[in-house]
């Protein structure tokens, strides 16, 4: 497969809810992760348990895809929420992920969003 093959996997993944099996099959075992570029988190087991924490607090009453791209061992996919946490109000959050991939699965994936 093709990384734009492997990028589009994880989106579809995505949109299906499927996101905690999606990372185990696309996220490497020493991934690093952050939000906003701060903060990275270090290992699939750290970052799987803050996505764990994330999903288990957060209902997802939709998603959409906007642009991607793909540049040798780089892309960026432009993404829009629909979710609600828990205990508070039903918002839309705009981000686009960058990703680092190599030999098929994403090593360094940054997160570029407005807080509230």
């Amino acid at each position: 497969m093709s990384i734009r093959d492997d990028v589009q996997a994880v989106i579809d993944g995505t949109l299906r809810g499927e996101i905690l099996e999606t990372f185990e099959a696309y996220y490497a075992d020493d991934v690093v992760m952050s939000e906003n570029g701060v903060e990275d988190r270090v290992g699939k087991d750290a970052n799987r348990a803050f996505e764990e924490q994330f999903v288990a607090n957060v209902t997802f009453h939709g998603a959409r895809v906007g642009r991607v791209a793909v540049d040798g061992d780089e892309a960026a996919v432009e993404w829009e929420f629909d979710m609600e946490p828990k205990g508070g109000p039903r918002f839309i959050q705009r981000q686009v992920a960058f990703q680092t991939w190599k030999d098929g699965k994403v090593v360094r994936e940054v997160f570029y969003y407005n807080k509230g």
